[in-house]
């Protein structure tokens, strides 16, 4: 494997270590336990999500809930409300999520801040193992006011582990079905006058589960056939560190750095496999962000990032275009000042550049972008009325973008409250789409930005302590609809004789209804349900598309999910119901609807060291499930996982499974 495009960086990395992200409140400022974030009368913290966006439909998933599950990264956040997973495979193998109907380059997607969507637009979630992840924050709706071109359906900042002010090393083993193996190791503590973390994770897995599948679907009384999935592997690692300081004055210091390789199999489609051909996949990733007040003038940050990524395609696939790297890097400014005792003002100016190049043909393309964002939040009748009004202006290469926003929350008392936002987002096309060609694909410099107009609204209810992990009982519910209407959507159009240009033709329409519930009535019982209907239309004028739901858009979606127990013995179950979804615009081909049923225990059995011990088994009933291409997806696996952590000093009765956590925090643009 080929790396040298992280040579540079690296070395750099080892020379200014501690190396950079963000900061967080104090350190015991606890991360929210629940999953549905609802406004109250207590200020949130002040990187919150609901400080960033206090209207938004926010959904926070805590990955510490679901330790021991062998779960990965999407498969932890499919079970939040508005989104689908687009799953290519296994472990290892591409994943993405398309949010309320948007495509999945209409999506943005952050690592503790740091963008991570491509040069495509696209981001592969398979690529951010759940090892690394302390919890995801989820924006449903247009996020451009707030965070960017690019996010069309939602913004998703997934959140790193978090370094402790004690000693403690922690490590993980999962080994299952197809031999796949996992694990991880991880030490954190005090370190140079702060607190730093450092985690190494690796994993592999051949995917080569057997299937049955029937070679003349045509013909009546057709025996079927037993195959092998394959081309289905992978193996990968990297690490995480972070590192973060109190400095003079009370403010903040936070620095990352996560290094990311990757190696898996091309597997093609059902009608064009592929028997050669592996992609090899690197990121490298740098951040680092100052917080604190500002004598007379409220509270600031500023943070900078860096992120290069590179592709390369082995194996003499057609078309493939040889290696490409994509970097970009930027810096971000922002403060916030209070007006009176009921506004505040928030302002947001930041500049980054991007660069893609590629081997095949020397092709090349880089700019940059600017923003300047503003945002009032006016509380009125005493606080009870939040009106928040928010504008983004921002440059991206050749494009001029106006986001313009405006949300508001009410307070009704007994727990119940309403939100509602409306506004207007864009996606500037892509460094593919406008320039580099590969394969018989052709770029198209005359694209112009994807368009959404969009609304929500949604009703509250939370009963129990707002903002405390003790044991007291805990309710929620929040049901809400949203409708957006889609505008030059992006599409490839053949261009003969053997060629494809992306042109702006598509427009679409979309509604939907989300649901989400929790209950925690014991300390030892949490339970979950949520529920999408989303309806898709196809408004392109050509009768053959014209009305027909958008492909890979499920109209319904639903998520139930229990688990029990204490900490010497707990279990859990989910079951997953999701519907038919098209995989053509003209509707003649769909995947059949699915419904997913796991199941799960663990047993922390020692305590100092904590040995804790899990079983999962994934998708019990065997359900045959199909990816876009038309490859069959995993069937029942079994998966079983050790883990260990101690932390020196501790008493058995004190000592957690747990890792330090981080207060809430939010992604930048």
């Amino acid at each position: 494997m080929r790396w040298t495009f992280l040579a540079g960086p690296a070395v750099c990395l080892v020379l200014s270590l501690p190396c950079p992200v963000r900061a967080q409140p104090s350190e015991a400022e606890p991360a929210p336990a629940r999953t549905t974030v609802v406004r109250g009368r207590t200020p949130p913290p002040p990187e919150s999500p609901e400080r960033r966006d206090p209207t938004g439909a926010i959904t926070v998933i805590d990955a510490r809930e679901r330790a021991g599950e062998a779960r990965d990264t999407a498969e932890l956040l499919v079970g939040s409300v508005g989104l689908a997973v687009q799953d290519s495979g296994g472990y290892g193998q591409s994943k993405s999520l398309v949010v309320r109907g948007a495509s999945s380059n209409g999506v943005l997607v952050f690592l503790d801040g740091i963008p991570l969507n491509g040069a495509g637009g696209l981001s592969d979630l398979s690529l951010i193992p759940a090892a690394l992840v302390e919890r995801f924050e989820v924006l449903r709706g247009g996020a451009g006011a707030r965070y960017g071109s690019g996010g069309l359906g939602g913004a998703i900042n997934i959140i790193t582990r978090a370094p402790g002010p004690n000693l403690r090393t922690s490590g993980e083993v999962t080994y299952g079905s197809w031999n796949t193996a996992l694990g991880h190791v991880a030490a954190t503590g005090p370190m140079l006058g702060g607190q730093a973390l450092l985690l190494v994770h690796a994993g592999r897995s051949d995917g080569d589960f057997a299937y049955d599948v029937d070679e003349l679907p045509a013909v009546d009384g057709n025996p079927q056939v037993s195959e092998r999935r394959a081309r289905n592997n992978a193996q990968g690692g990297g690490a995480l560190l972070r590192y973060r300081r109190r400095l003079v004055g009370g403010s903040r210091l936070d620095a990352l750095a996560e290094l990311s390789l990757e190696n898996r199999a091309i597997p093609g489609t059902v009608q064009n496999p592929q028997s050669t051909g592996d992609q090899e996949l690197g990121r490298l990733a740098l951040g680092l962000r100052w917080s604190g007040v500002l004598d007379g003038l409220g509270q600031g940050s500023a943070r900078g990032f860096f992120r290069r990524d590179g592709l390369e395609v082995t194996g003499h696939i057609p078309g493939a275009g040889g290696a490409q790297r994509h970097s970009v890097g930027g810096v971000e400014l922002e403060g916030r000042r209070p007006l009176g005792e009921y506004q505040a003002l928030t302002v947001t100016v930041a500049t980054s550049g991007e660069t893609v190049t590629q081997e095949e043909g020397a092709q090349a393309s880089s700019w940059w972008r600017a923003s300047v964002m503003a945002m009032d939040e006016v509380r009125l009748f005493g606080g009870t009325l939040d009106v928040v009004p928010s504008m983004r202006l921002e440059r991206v290469g050749p494009y001029w973008l106006l986001s313009p926003k405006l949300g508001a929350s009410v307070e009704l008392g007994r727990g119940f409250g309403l939100r509602a936002n409306a506004g207007q987002s864009h996606r500037a096309p892509s460094f593919l789409e406008l320039y580099i060609r590969q394969g018989t694909l052709l770029p198209n410099p005359g694209l112009k930005p994807e368009r959404a107009l969009y609304a929500d609204a949604a009703v509250t209810w939370r009963s129990g302590p707002e903002d405390s992990e003790e044991a007291a009982p805990r309710w929620g519910l929040t049901l809400g609809g949203f409708a957006a209407l889609y505008e030059n959507l992006i599409a490839y159009e053949l261009y003969p004789p053997l060629m494809a240009r992306p042109y702006n033709f598509d427009t679409a329409r979309v509604w939907g209804l989300e649901l989400e519930g929790e209950a925690r009535p014991f300390s030892w019982l949490l339970a979950s349900t949520g529920y999408t209907y989303l309806r898709t239309e196809n408004r392109y004028g050509d009768p053959r598309f014209f009305g027909k739901d958008l492909p890979y858009r499920p109209r319904h979606k639903w998520v139930g999910r229990v688990r029990a127990g204490p900490d010497w013995l707990n279990a859990r179950a989910e079951v997953l119901y999701q519907s038919a979804q098209l995989i053509n615009r003209t509707g003649s081909l769909d995947l059949p609807s699915r419904t997913l049923v796991s199941a799960g225990a663990s047993s922390t059995f020692l305590h100092g060291p904590d040995l804790t011990l899990s079983v999962e088994l994934k998708n019990l009933l065997d359900v045959r499930t199909f990816d876009f291409t038309g490859f069959p997806l995993p069937g029942r696996a079994v998966y079983v996982t050790l883990a260990v952590a101690l932390e020196p000093g501790a008493s058995p009765s004190s000592s957690s499974t747990r890792e330090p956590h981080d207060s809430p925090a939010s992604p930048v643009p």
